[in-house]
């Protein structure tokens, strides 16, 4: 017998597997039984399978937000290191708090005065930005369906986004130093300007998902469009304010380029401008620079801290006015 004669005769004696019934889920304990008997049975989790939401919502908040806290724990910790303890990686923990740094940064930078200047020029250009953007898109928003130069307006401040400062900057300067406006008013009404682009895209397509009626029934009460606008449109933006708002005051209070070139009285400088006199051309006394920037960087946090629940609760708060 050969090998392959001897394979075929053990396949056919060997029984051939018949399918059987399924098998019965097995019987659920009493306490896994609720609302009348019905089982309830925990599902294995198994390799591959999708996240919830909530987890990858906490993974990707927490790979987002690790790099600012652990850069921001390297700024304090430097802010209170003298300069024989700069050495290493940075990150190491200084081994006493040296806060001869944060009164020398207060002398160096006459920082009230630069605080004065810093909290005029955002605080106006955050009032005139919201105030005056606003008005405008909420304009292009409910008549760039019926007339093309809304339209047409609308898509030239979106064209100003692409274009860059470097290529304006000569000719902004000799125009506000010609027209007297080298100080911080002028500068207020730089940011006001060149933040128009920007939240006009943002408040156009928030205007044009509140719904008409609103409108329509204030005037039929009498209402005209400056009333509708301030107490109907208005309060209803107050998320969108928020945002633009945060934007504008970060951008106001961290620029460094447009102070520098507008500014031309030293009484005048802002903060960033004044941090600058730190910087040496062949040596940086680190420890006073990064007092400094810590002590910038309080008031921005505060408002940040502030302006977010106006940012959850806008909504809410406009639609209830």
């Amino acid at each position: 017998m050969t090998v392959a004669s001897g394979f075929r005769a053990r396949r056919r004696k060997s029984p051939r597997r018949r399918p059987g019934p399924p098998l019965a889920d097995p019987p659920s304990s009493p306490a896994d039984r609720s609302d009348g008997g019905t089982s309830s049975r925990t599902t294995t989790s198994r390799p591959g399978a999708t996240r919830p939401a909530s987890a990858t919502a906490r993974s990707v908040s927490s790979a987002t937000w690790s790099p600012a806290i652990t850069g921001q724990r390297a700024q304090s910790a430097r802010a209170f290191k003298t300069p024989d303890q700069l050495g290493g990686t940075g990150f190491e923990l200084p081994r006493g708090l040296e806060w001869e740094n944060f009164a020398t940064a207060w002398e160096l930078t006459n920082f009230p005065r630069a605080l004065r200047n810093s909290l005029i020029v955002t605080v106006g250009s955050v009032t005139l930005t919201v105030l005056t953007n606003s008005m405008v898109a909420y304009a292009i928003a409910r008549y760039m369906d019926r007339f093309r130069t809304f339209k047409f307006l609308y898509f030239y401040f979106i064209a100003a986004l692409f274009v860059p400062f470097p290529i304006i900057m000569l000719p902004v300067v000799k125009q506000t130093a010609l027209l007297g406006l080298d100080n911080p008013v002028g500068l207020i009404l730089l940011y006001t300007v060149y933040a128009l682009s920007l939240n006009v895209f943002i408040y156009v397509a928030y205007v044009r998902s509140i719904p008409i009626e609103l409108e329509e029934a204030a005037r039929t009460d009498g209402a005209s469009t400056w009333t509708t606008f301030w107490r109907i449109i208005f309060p209803i933006l107050a998320p969108m304010n928020a945002t633009v708002a945060i934007l504008t005051a970060m951008w106001a209070w961290n620029d460094f380029m447009l102070p520098l070139v507008i500014l031309s009285e030293p009484e005048h400088q802002t903060l960033p401008l004044v941090q600058y006199v730190l910087q040496g051309q062949f040596t940086t006394n680190y420890g006073v620079a990064f007092a400094s920037y810590l002590m910038a960087l309080l008031p921005m946090v505060l408002v940040y801290i502030v302006a977010q629940r106006w940012i959850i609760s806008g909504v809410m708060r406009g639609s209830a006015k």
